[in-house]
């Protein structure tokens, strides 16, 4: 059976945290339709496409005629129009506790899932610290944020440098509920020519969202499945790839400087 590498059809990730030699299969297959939702407190948005077969030459997948409805737990119906290159976009926004499931026609297929929406994550640090591991020293981003009290919760945050995605991670709060949470990223070691090295004054964005466990559970095995050499678990029934998460989500903004890096105790 031939595995669908899936990781570059995300934009909302937007990383690819190593590099790994694949054994590939070049033989003819057909193209696999790609659905990327979400709900937040911003609106509601999808975007449809195919995966592209290694000898076909089109420049773009994206499909335009998707029939796209989001119908809420309480009673609420949205239909996303279609804004531009396979994007669907409405400004209704989400709200929490609401279960959502989105339902996808289109070429005759139809696609659902479902997500709950959860409450307000908070940021309490984010920094930078240089880390010595067997006698070197790594630059180690930590993100410090509060866990939502009185209930199983999982979390996805992302990183964004220069406006282009950088690091995400996923995580639940079975270590330390109720209090704080730590996610520690592996930026590069320092003195190096990676290009994933951070230069002085690098503008970066620290998004964290609260999401269900559905959507946990799909981000989880994509993480890790260059460790499994498996596809992501299935979040849609009907076939298609890709995922919806209804969330919410805090940002905040911070800009590198090396003399602001701390020192591990």
């Amino acid at each position: 059976m031939k595995k669908i590498g899936i990781l570059g059809l995300f934009g909302i990730l937007g990383l690819v945290g190593c590099e790994k030699e694949i054994d590939v299969d070049y033989r003819s297959v057909e193209p696999i339709y790609v659905v990327e939702a979400s709900v937040s407190t911003d609106g509601m948005t999808a975007r449809v496409s195919q995966t592209q077969d290694v000898d076909n030459n089109k420049t773009t997948s994206d499909l335009t005629d998707a029939h796209i409805v989001v119908t809420g737990s309480d009673g609420s119906e949205t239909i996303l129009p279609h804004q531009r290159n396979g994007n669907y976009k409405s400004l209704v926004k989400g709200k929490e506790g609401v279960t959502y499931q989105i339902d996808v026609e289109v070429d005759g297929h139809h696609f659902t899932s479902t997500s709950t929406m959860q409450r307000m994550p908070r940021i309490n640090k984010f920094h930078f610290i240089w880390k010595e591991i067997m006698g070197q020293r790594f630059l180690v981003g930590e993100l410090l944020f509060q866990d939502i009290p009185n209930e199983d919760n999982w979390y996805f945050s992302h990183i964004y440098r220069n406006n282009l995605g950088f690091r995400w991670a996923v995580k639940r709060d079975d270590q330390n509920p109720n209090k704080e949470l730590q996610q520690l990223y592996s930026i590069a070691r320092e003195k190096s020519d990676d290009k994933d090295m951070l230069r002085e004054g690098d503008q970066l964005r620290i998004e964290l969202r609260a999401i269900d466990q559905r959507a946990y559970d799909y981000l989880y095995s994509m993480q890790i499945m260059d460790n499994t050499n498996t596809n992501p678990i299935p979040n849609f029934t009907g076939g298609c790839l890709g995922y919806f998460s209804a969330y919410s989500q805090v940002s905040i903004n911070y800009v590198y400087h090396e003399a602001d890096v701390d020192e591990e105790e």
